[in-house]
């Protein structure tokens, strides 16, 4: 059972990955409108979102991108006061890096160990999914 969710989930990655930056929501820049400042943790943050998160969590964070028809849990809905409210920076740490099952939540958020050497753009994710807090 887990192994199929973990390749669903997976594909469901990937093909967030090649979304045209047409498809963005014409508030948002384009992701390839201009190239992420090499050192700019910040840029690179909103990018990795745009190109990675999104597909799951959607571009307003409440959990409802494009590919999470199909999870079953669905994806954390960041605008959720009472989440906010009670989870610390270092879970949210920890569910980017390790994924969903390093927090003791579904094994369908995927790991992110390419950041590992990238702690300011981890730091960047962060505030990004604090930012969603209505």
């Amino acid at each position: 059972m887990l192994k199929p969710l973990c390749s669903l989930a997976m594909a469901l990655c990937l093909l967030g990955c090649d979304k045209k930056s047409s498809e963005a929501t014409p508030s948002a820049p384009s992701a390839t409108s201009a190239p992420v400042a090499a050192g700019d943790p910040a840029a690179e943050a909103k990018d990795y979102f745009k190109k990675t998160c999104v597909v799951c969590h959607g571009e307003s964070g409440e959990g409802n991108g494009p590919g999470s028809a199909a999870l079953d849990p669905k994806p954390r809905n960041f605008t959720d006061a009472a989440w906010q409210a009670q989870v610390k920076d270092d879970e949210i740490r920890k569910a980017i890096m390790g994924g969903g099952i390093a927090v003791g939540k579904s094994p369908v958020m995927p790991a992110n160990p390419q950041l590992k050497s990238k702690p300011e753009v981890v730091s960047e994710l962060i505030k990004i999914v604090r930012g969603f807090k209505k």
